[in-house]
C-alpha cells in the first residue's frame, strides 16, 4: 500500500515541480517507512529497486516523455539491474534519491539511481531498460533515435564499462 501511497503523492505533486530535460539528474525525497524495513531493521533490499521506480516515473514525467511514450504506444521495462550497498537507510531517516538517464547502446538505454543521506551516498542502482510496443515486439534503436529527435544531440556518452556489462549479461542462459 505504501508505494501506491508514494506513487499517487508523486503524480499529484507533478504540476508543483519544475520540468526537466530527458538527461537531467531528477531529485525526490523519501523517509523510510516501518514497511520499507526487513527483520534487521533497516530499509529492505528490494525496497530500494521498488523505488527506483519511482525515481524513474518522475524524471520520465517531469521531461514529458511519459505522455509521450504512452502516446506512442511504448512502455519501459528493465532488462537488467545491478545494485552496490554502502550503508543502511535507518527507520525514519530522510534521503534523497536521485535518477539520470546514462544514454543508450543497442544493448539498452542505461540509467542510474543513488540514494544519499545529507553525509553519504547509501546506495547506488545501475540499470538496462528496453523499450516494447504495446502492439508487441520491441522498440528498435532508429525509432528510438528518431523518438528523441532534437534531444539526442545531449546525450551522454555511454560509460564503456556500462555497455559491457550489458554485453555480457546478454549472454546469459
Amino acid at each position: 500500500m505504501n508505494l501506491y501511497f508514494r506513487l499517487l503523492m508523486l503524480y499529484l505533486g507533478q504540476w508543483r515541480r519544475s520540468k526537466l530535460g530527458v538527461w537531467s539528474t531528477g531529485t525526490k525525497t523519501f523517509r523510510v517507512m516501518p514497511n520499507d524495513l526487513d527483520l534487521l531493521g533497516h530499509m529492505n533490499n528490494g525496497r530500494y529497486l521498488t523505488l527506483c521506480d519511482l525515481g524513474r516515473m518522475d524524471l520520465m514525467m517531469r521531461s514529458g516523455y511519459w505522455k509521450r511514450l504512452t502516446a506512442a504506444g511504448w512502455y519501459p521495462v528493465v532488462a537488467g539491474q545491478m545494485v552496490s550497498y554502502r550503508r543502511s537507510l535507518n527507520p525514519f531517516q530522510k534521503f534523497q534519491l536521485t535518477s539520470r538517464m546514462l544514454g543508450f547502446d543497442e544493448h539498452g538505454v542505461y540509467i542510474e539511481h543513488t540514494f544519499r543521506t545529507r553525509e553519504h551516498v547509501c546506495a547506488q542502482v545501475h540499470l538496462r531498460a528496453r523499450f516494447l510496443k504495446k502492439t508487441g515486439g520491441k522498440v528498435s534503436d532508429d525509432e528510438l533515435r528518431a523518438f528523441l529527435g532534437s534531444d539526442l544531440a545531449a546525450m551522454p556518452e555511454v560509460p564503456e564499462w556500462l555497455s559491457e556489462w550489458a554485453a555480457s549479461t546478454r549472454s546469459l542462459r
